[in-house]
């Protein structure tokens, strides 16, 4: 039988493990930035792999992290009604959200992006910089993991909005007696 909750779980729980690992790519991203700038200014040392490494690894904790943000609703709300909302109109917002805009935006970059992607794969792109890092094509595939994980948030955040609305005790069947 199918656990919509279950569900929402296991999407929650996948993300969570994705934002644990990506958050160490910040760690990383930042002591390799200390090091080019000492390498370039205290020896005058420079590599362009090492500068694109950084560059990848923004790039990989900006769209893999999305979804979890999208997770803890930390993400940019341009609103002035929401806040002062009650939990079952935050829900039918948020629902509304999901399935008009956050979802076909996805399914659009998903759909755009895969010939993008497979035509990088399909020559094993490079960096056009001499010197610089070997594998285009894996930073390109960040952007269709951004759009899957966000679609995948999304359906967790839908499954989660319905349960608001429909165990919401204003919206319960009440049995006379």
């Amino acid at each position: 039988m199918f656990n919509a909750a279950s569900l929402s779980r296991t999407i929650d729980v996948f993300n969570d493990n994705i934002c644990k690992l990506v958050s160490w790519f910040t760690l990383f991203m930042a002591l390799i930035t200390l090091l080019i700038v000492v390498l370039r200014y205290g020896f005058d040392i420079g590599w362009v792999a090492m500068q694109e490494s950084v560059m990848y690894l923004h790039a990989c904790v900006f769209l893999l992290g999305s979804a979890h943000t999208l997770r803890v609703n930390e993400h940019v709300r341009v609103d002035i009604f929401y806040s002062g909302f009650d939990k079952v109109k935050k829900a039918k917002v948020d629902t509304f959200g999901t399935l008009f805009f956050m979802l076909p935006v996805n399914l659009f970059i998903l759909i755009i992006c895969w010939d993008y992607v497979t035509s990088s794969w399909a020559i094993m792109e490079d960096s056009q910089a001499a010197g610089g890092l070997p594998a285009v094509f894996l930073l390109k595939t960040f952007i269709l993991l951004f759009a899957g994980l966000m679609v995948l948030q999304g359906i967790s955040e839908l499954i989660r909005n319905i349960n608001v609305w429909l165990n919401h005790p204003k919206n319960a069947i009440t049995e006379d007696k």
